[in-house]
């Protein structure tokens, strides 16, 4: 399979975590008859190995179509795994990244997941190192270990609690009323925001999406001068100037519900450009204006599209299904831990749902997603 290699080299400041040298291989622009060929065949297959395809709203609008077309799902890191544990199939397929693969495992074990690449990963996972965490609780053992979705399975093994961008505020405010402190994995931008929120004690890690933080605070201001009518809606990963201009500030599904829902004729949005795609076939007749970046100069190459989700192509896709590899596989004392930290999480997100379906307490809002 063709392939153009790009490299990413991050800034390590001081005190500031870093990937160091991270890589990715974009598969080479196919034909339209080369694609069309590709989509039919992993069709094909998809049925023949009885396998269920599971697509993140970032990947390639193509993939987006072939999970629906075939049964699948497009969807958040999260619900991407609960489809596949729900599901009949035997075999999920997750184009994704690299701990969305471990997620499903970790919710399915008896499945077997594949990946078009194990090596599409993420700046987050990259930037918290399964020894290098474990060291940073072990010298805070009074705080509560929350990590959010973008982590190891190693790292979420270490954890109390696992967090989505949805949820991530319902949980820690929760924690933080019972007298909880916090530690916080990996996201700095999104611990952040969090803890304004809140005013939780949280002590962070210090990373970031190497997307979302090349969102500039400066340009967004000049680019809704440019669209006075325009709503502002922002990940939480992003940096704080950028935030703070949100009239929505939410995970991905949250952020496609506002625009389906919204009464704006356009949106700014500032989350990974592969979301537009899913954004345009809920909600033709809006318009979608991608935030600024700091360009191909920055140390984000991409702009404001991961390089790793670029990864997973129709070419790969079909490999790994006529190949069945490769193959996620987790630990299996691992992946027990990691469910715990899991499974809380679900058990509190259904919990509060419960109680806002009976008017008991101010709840989460149906259907939002994770990461």
């Amino acid at each position: 399979m063709d392939q153009v290699l790009f490299d990413f080299t991050k800034q390590d400041a001081a005190g500031t975590c870093s990937t160091a040298h991270a890589w990715a291989k974009v598969p080479a622009p196919l034909t339209a008859p080369e694609r069309n060929a590709l989509a039919e065949r992993a069709k094909a297959l998809l049925k023949k190995h009885n396998a269920v395809l599971v697509a993140h709203y970032y990947v390639d609008g193509f993939l987006q179509d072939l999970a629906l077309e075939t049964g699948g799902i497009v969807s958040d890191s999260l619900e991407m795994a609960r489809f596949g544990r729900d599901h009949a199939a035997q075999t999920l397929v997750v184009a994704g990244v690299r701990f969305m693969g471990e997620t499903a495992k970790i919710l399915s074990p008896e499945k077997r997941v594949l990946m078009p690449d194990l090596d599409a990963t993420c700046s987050l996972d990259l930037g918290c190192p399964e020894d290098e965490f474990a060291a940073f609780c072990d010298a805070h053992p009074d705080r509560q270990v929350v990590v959010y979705a973008n982590t190891s399975a190693a790292v979420k093994a270490r954890a109390d609690w696992m967090v989505t961008s949805s949820c991530a505020l319902d949980i820690v405010s929760d924690l933080h009323a019972k007298g909880q402190k916090i530690l916080w994995a990996p996201d700095r931008h999104l611990g952040r925001y969090i803890q304004e929120e809140t005013g939780a004690d949280m002590l962070m890690w210090n990373g970031a999406c190497i997307v979302h933080d090349e969102f500039k605070g400066l340009e967004l201001e000049l680019l809704r001068e440019q669209h006075p009518g325009a709503l502002v809606l922002v990940h939480p990963e992003s940096p704080k100037s950028v935030v703070e201009q949100a009239d929505v500030v939410g995970s991905t599904s949250a952020l496609i519900k506002a625009v389906v829902e919204g009464q704006a004729p356009a949106y700014i949005v500032a989350t990974d450009n592969g979301i537009l795609h899913r954004m345009r076939q809920l909600a033709p007749g809006k318009v979608l204006i991608e935030a600024p970046t700091a360009g191909n100069s920055a140390t984000c190459k991409s702009c404001a599209h991961c390089p790793w989700m670029a990864m997973n192509g129709l070419a790969n896709l079909v490999d790994c299904l006529e190949s069945g590899q490769p193959e996620i596989h987790v630990d299996e004392a691992i992946r027990v831990k990691a469910q715990g930290c899991i499974n809380r999480m679900l058990d509190f997100v259904a919990a509060r749902k419960t109680a806002a379906a009976t008017g008991m307490t101010p709840g989460l809002v149906p259907g939002m997603g994770a990461a």
